[in-house]
């Protein structure tokens, strides 16, 4: 029987609005299931126990979704909201209260036996499908939003969005235009990129057109 950490299962009560009460969620809230096995490979991890530290981890990847390396080490309060496609690697480090979202990967970037996950502070909140990869820092209070990709480090009370990541706001103050930042509100920087084209064809089309009335 895995051990359910009460920070973890006070989470997943606090943060999640669609669980009936703690009996729904220790029995059927992927998240925790994934976690409170994490927890328990990353114990053994750390007593030498390599192997069985592995199985376990196995074990909640198949039955979760998610697959969080027994190495990493992760603070109290950690939520994670639908556990499916959650990858998070050997040498990452994760403070209290943080919050992921479905798909979120905290990865690395090269081969090396050394520190290549990222570090993410206390009070993190993490969008959808968010990269974040290599050795960098995550400041404490740092919002990822959904979709983005972030590569460099992030400063504390900060606001990251895009592909790659950019900071719109940072301590209360925005930075740039950009509304302040829900997980689920990044800019199409895709769609502005062929808004451009588009333009651009507009403007060559007309050029051709005048060039047509005053041909012979």
């Amino acid at each position: 029987m895995i051990r359910i950490e009460p920070g973890d299962l006070a989470a997943v009560m606090e943060r999640d609005p669609a669980i009936i009460d703690e009996d729904d969620a220790v029995k059927f809230h992927t998240g925790l299931h994934a976690v409170s096995m994490y927890r328990e490979s990353h114990r053994l991890w750390k007593e030498g126990k390599l192997k069985q530290a592995r199985k376990i981890n196995y074990k909640a990847h198949r039955l979760t979704g998610c697959d969080i390396h027994p190495g990493a080490a992760i603070g109290e309060g950690f939520f994670i909201d639908h556990a499916t496609g959650v990858v998070i690697g050997e040498t990452a480090v994760i403070g209290n209260d943080v919050t992921l979202f479905q798909g979120v990967t905290l990865g690395g970037v090269s081969f090396g036996r050394e520190k290549r996950h990222p570090t993410v502070g206390d009070r993190v909140v993490i969008g959808a499908n968010a990269t974040v990869l290599g050795d960098i820092t995550v400041g404490n209070d740092v919002r990822v939003g959904a979709g983005s990709v972030v590569l460099k480090d992030v400063p504390d009370n900060s606001t990251v969005v895009g592909v790659p990541g950019r900071i719109i706001e940072r301590d209360g103050v925005r930075i740039g235009k950009q509304d302040i930042l829900r997980h689920d509100d990044i800019p199409d920087c895709f769609g502005k990129e062929i808004s451009d084209l588009r333009s651009e064809i507009d403007e060559l089309k007309a050029m051709i057109e005048e060039l047509r009335k005053g041909a012979p």
